[in-house]
C-alpha cells in the first residue's frame, strides 16, 4: 500500500493552523468500482466533489507514534464520470501534535499520503496518488487543537501552491484496527439560561462528548462563538475552571444569508455552552449538540425499582460514551484526554458488558504493546504522548501496569477469542520481568513509586495516595499479574510451572509480610484476590469498618471496583447494598443527588453547597468509579461467565429487600442473557434468561438449566 505514493505537506507548517491538500482529475470512463486509500500526521477531514467521504471522527485515530492506521473508503458512487473530479483532504494537528502533548507542541509538519483507485468496467486502472502534483492552501478553518477548539472563518480565501514532498517512513503505516469514531446522536437542548450574571446560557441537559451543530441568519462578519463547561458554580453562573488550561471555545466568523457549522478537527466534553456572541436570539432550535464516540454496540443494560440508581447506571453509560473516543481516555474535557492505564483496567469488566468492546481494546492493547519500554515496563498513559516518555522510565504504577494482563485477560473471559492472550503474551510476561526486575524484596514488589489507593479518602493531608499500604497494594497486583499469566499460558499452550511456582512464592511472601489490614481498601483486596486465609475474620472486619463510618466508603480508585464484590461474596451482600444505595458524602449517590449525568473523578467533585472540590483535577466525566456496574451485573444480579465468550454461565442473584426489583442483561455472541428478582406477595421471584446451559444457584441450592426462560 502506498508504494507510489508520497508524503505532502505544506511549505508554511504553522502550528494549529489547518492544511487543505488538493487534486483535480478527470475521470474517463464506465466505473466498476473506485477506492480511496488515506491517512495522515494529524486529523484528516476528506471531501470529494464537495461531499464528505466516510464518517471517521478525527481519522486516522490515536495510536502509538511506531505506526499510523490508515482507512479505505468506497467511493465508487462519489465520482462523476466524463468529469472533473476534486478530492479535498484537510488536516489539523489533532492528536499527532500540539497541547495534547501535555502542552509541549512539537511544530512537527502536518502531512497527508493517499492514493485513489479506479478500476473501469473496460478493465483499464488508474491510481491517483499524493505527489507534487497537488496543491496546498491554508483552510477557511483558521485554527484547530483539541483542547482549545476551534476558530472558522467562512469568509477567508488562500490561494494554493503547489504541495511539497516530505520525507517520512512509510513502513509504520497499517491498516485500520479499531472501530471508527462516529457521530452516534444529537441532542436537543433542554433550556436557553439567563444566568444571573447576564450570560445567556444552552444547557443540553446532558454531559456528553462531541460537538455541536448550529443555524443561523446573519450578516458578513458577525461571529458565533460559545466556550463550554461541564458544572455551574452554586449562583448558577459558568464555570469551567476545572478544564484547567484548555480554552474549550469555538467561534465562527459568518458570511452574508444563512450559516449552518458544525466543527471538523475538534470535540468538548460539556453539558453547557455559554453564548459569546450570536447574529441574533439563540432558541432551542438554533442548535443541536452531537454526541461522538468509538463506534462501540450497546450489549448490557442495567434497570431497578430506584430512579436514584437508574440515574447512576446512565451515569456509567455515558462516562463509557464519553471516554471511549477511539482509545479509553481518563476525561473529555480538560488539557488531558489521555489513555490512562489505570482508570481502563479497573473499568474494563464493566465496559465490556456495557457494549462490545473486543475490536476497541485490541486497538489500544496494541499500541501499549507497541509503547513498552525495552525493560518490561508499561508507560502510565497509552498511547504514549512526546513530552512524556514513560517506557524510558522507572514510573511504572501497579494497577496502572497491570493493563498489561488484566484487560486482555478480561476481554478474553467476556468474548472468549484466545487471539488478543497470544497478542499480548510476550507483553506480559515482559511487564513481570520488570517487576522482577526493580522490586527491593523479592517475591514482593516494593520500594517502587507507586500511585496507592489514588484518590482515596483515607489519604493523608496533602496526598491523592489513599492510607493504603503501596507496597501491598503493589504485591497483590503483582501476585494477580502472575496468576493470569499463569492462566494465559495453559490457555494458548505455554509452559505454565514457573508462574504456578512464582504465585505461590509470591502468595507465601505477602502473607508472611503483611498481617494485619488497616484500611477498607486492604481488606476488599485481599478479601478478592484471594490473599488471606481467615476470609471471615476479614470480612467481618471490612463490614464493621464501613458500619463504623456511617455506612461509607473510604476508598479510591483501587480499592473501589473490588469492594462490594469483597463484601458480597463473603456473606456481606446487605452492606454492599448499604454501599451502594448510600446517598450521602461519599457515595455513588451523592453526585446523582446533585444533578450528576456522568461518573465524578472525585466522590465530592461539588458539594452540597455547590463548591467545588478544585480546579486542579476535578473532571465531571471520569468513568473510574463506574466500575461498580460489573458488582451490579455479576453479583446484584448474578450473571458470570463459567466458561469464557459466556459459552456457558452461572446465575446467582443476590436480592435485597431494599428495592423492589433490580435486573440485569448482557447480549452475548449465543443470545442474550438476562436476570430478574423482584418481591411479590412476600416472597422473591427471580426471571431468567439463558441461551445456553447454565447452572441458576437461588438461595444457595443449584439447578441445572439448558437454554430458556425461567421462573423461581
Amino acid at each position: 500500500m502506498f508504494e507510489c505514493a508520497e508524503w505532502i505537506t505544506h511549505k508554511e507548517n504553522k502550528l494549529y493552523e489547518p492544511v487543505c491538500f488538493i487534486k483535480k482529475f478527470y475521470v474517463n470512463g464506465k466505473i466498476k468500482k473506485a477506492t480511496l486509500n488515506v491517512t495522515s500526521l494529524g486529523c484528516y477531514y476528506p471531501q470529494l466533489n464537495n461531499k464528505r467521504v466516510g464518517n471517521f471522527i478525527l481519522a486516522p485515530g490515536f495510536t502509538s507514534r511506531k505506526r499510523v492506521q490508515y482507512q479505505e473508503y468506497d467511493v465508487t458512487s462519489m465520482l462523476k464520470e466524463a468529469s472533473v473530479n476534486n478530492l479535498e483532504i484537510l488536516v489539523g494537528d489533532g492528536w499527532y501534535n500540539g497541547k495534547i502533548n501535555f502542552g509541549v507542541a512539537q511544530n512537527v509538519p502536518k502531512a497527508l499520503i493517499a492514493q485513489l483507485n479506479i478500476e473501469y468496467e473496460n478493465g483499464q486502472f488508474e491510481q491517483i496518488v499524493t505527489d507534487s502534483s497537488w496543491l496546498a492552501r491554508k483552510d477557511k478553518l483558521r485554527f484547530a487543537e483539541l483542547y482549545d477548539g476551534e476558530i472558522y472563518d467562512s469568509n477567508y480565501r488562500d490561494t494554493p501552491v503547489n504541495a511539497q514532498l516530505l520525507s517520512h517512513d512509510k513502513s509504520i503505516i497499517v491498516k485500520q484496527q479499531g472501530p471508527d469514531v462516529i457521530e452516534q446522536e444529537r441532542i436537543k437542548p433542554k433550556a436557553i439560561i439567563k444566568a444571573p450574571n447576564g450570560d445567556t446560557l444552552v444547557d443540553f441537559g446532558q454531559n456528553l462528548t462531541g460537538y455541536f451543530e448550529f443555524t443561523t441568519e446573519a450578516k458578513r462578519g458577525q461571529s458565533v462563538a460559545f466556550t463550554v463547561c461541564e458544572e455551574l458554580d452554586k449562583e448558577g453562573n459558568f464555570y469551567n475552571e476545572n478544564y484547567r488550561d484548555a480554552k474549550a471555545r469555538f467561534e465562527y466568523i459568518c458570511h452574508e444569508g444563512t450559516n449552518t457549522y458544525k466543527p471538523t478537527l475538534a470535540f468538548w466534553g460539556f453539558r453547557y455552552l455559554r453564548v459569546d456572541s450570536f447574529p441574533c436570539e439563540i432558541t432551542l432550535d438554533s442548535i443541536n449538540a452531537i454526541v461522538v464516540h468509538s463506534d462501540i454496540k450497546r450489549t448490557g443494560y442495567l434497570d431497578s425499582s430506584s430512579p436514584l440508581l437508574n440515574q447512576l447506571f446512565s451515569n456509567i453509560i455515558w462516562g463509557q460514551k464519553g471516554n471511549f473516543l477511539d482509545i479509553p481516555t481518563d476525561c473529555p474535557q480538560r488539557d488531558e484526554r489521555q489513555g490512562w492505564t489505570g482508570d481502563a483496567t479497573v473499568f474494563c469488566r464493566t465496559a465490556s458488558y456495557n457494549f462490545y468492546c473486543e475490536k476497541f481494546f485490541e486497538k489500544w492493547l496494541t499500541d501499549l504493546r507497541l509503547d513498552q519500554g525495552e525493560k518490561g515496563n508499561i508507560p502510565n498513559i497509552i498511547p504514549q504522548t512526546v513530552c512524556w516518555d514513560w517506557s524510558t522510565t522507572e514510573n511504572t504504577g501497579a494497577v496502572w501496569g497491570d493493563s498489561a494482563t488484566i484487560i486482555p485477560y478480561q476481554m478474553y473471559l467476556t468474548y472468549g477469542n484466545e487471539e488478543i492472550l497470544k497478542n499480548q503474551y510476550d507483553c506480559m510476561v515482559k511487564y513481570l520481568g520488570y517487576i522482577e526486575a526493580t522490586t527491593k524484596e523479592k517475591y514482593l514488589w516494593s520500594g517502587c513509586d507507586q500511585f496507592g489507593d489514588w484518590l482515596g479518602l483515607d489519604a493523608p493531608s496533602g496526598s491523592y495516595r489513599g492510607s493504603s499500604n503501596e507496597d501491598f497494594i503493589a504485591s497483590v497486583f503483582y501476585y494477580n499479574s502472575v496468576k493470569i499469566v499463569e492462566q494465559v499460558s495453559e490457555i494458548i499452550g505455554k509452559d505454565s510451572q514457573k508462574y504456578k511456582e512464582l504465585k505461590e512464592k509470591i502468595l507465601e511472601k505477602i502473607r508472611a509480610t503483611f498481617k494485619q489490614y488497616k484500611t477498607q481498601t486492604e481488606c476488599a483486596l485481599a478479601l478478592y484476590f484471594d490473599i488471606v486465609e481467615d476470609k471471615k475474620s476479614v470480612a467481618k472486619q471490612l463490614a464493621d469498618m464501613i458500619k463504623a463510618n456511617d455506612n461509607k466508603l473510604q476508598t479510591g480508585f483501587v480499592g473501589t471496583p473490588y469492594l462490594l464484590h469483597a463484601l458480597s461474596q463473603n456473606g456481606y451482600s446487605e452492606v454492599a447494598y448499604d454501599l451502594l444505595l448510600q446517598e450521602g458524602f461519599p457515595s455513588w449517590l451523592y453526585s446523582v443527588k446533585l444533578g450528576a449525568t456522568t461518573m465524578w473523578e472525585h466522590w465530592d467533585g461539588k458539594n452540597e453547597q455547590g463548591e467545588f472540590w478544585s480546579e486542579n483535577m476535578n473532571s465531571f466525566n471520569h468513568y473510574a468509579y463506574g466500575s461498580v456496574g460489573d458488582w451490579v451485573y455479576q453479583e446484584a444480579c448474578g450473571i458470570k461467565p463459567r466458561l469464557p465468550g459466556f459459552e456457558q454461565v452461572t446465575i446467582e442473584p443476590h436480592p435485597t429487600h431494599k428495592l423492589d426489583y433490580l435486573s440485569a442483561s448482557i447480549d452475548t455472541k449465543y443470545g442474550k442473557i438476562s436476570s430478574k428478582w423482584y418481591h411479590e406477595n412476600g416472597k422473591v421471584k427471580y426471571k431468567i434468561t439463558t441461551p445456553v446451559s447454565a447452572i441458576v444457584i437461588i438461595d444457595g441450592k443449584a439447578h441445572k438449566v439448558e437454554k430458556g426462560e425461567y421462573t423461581f
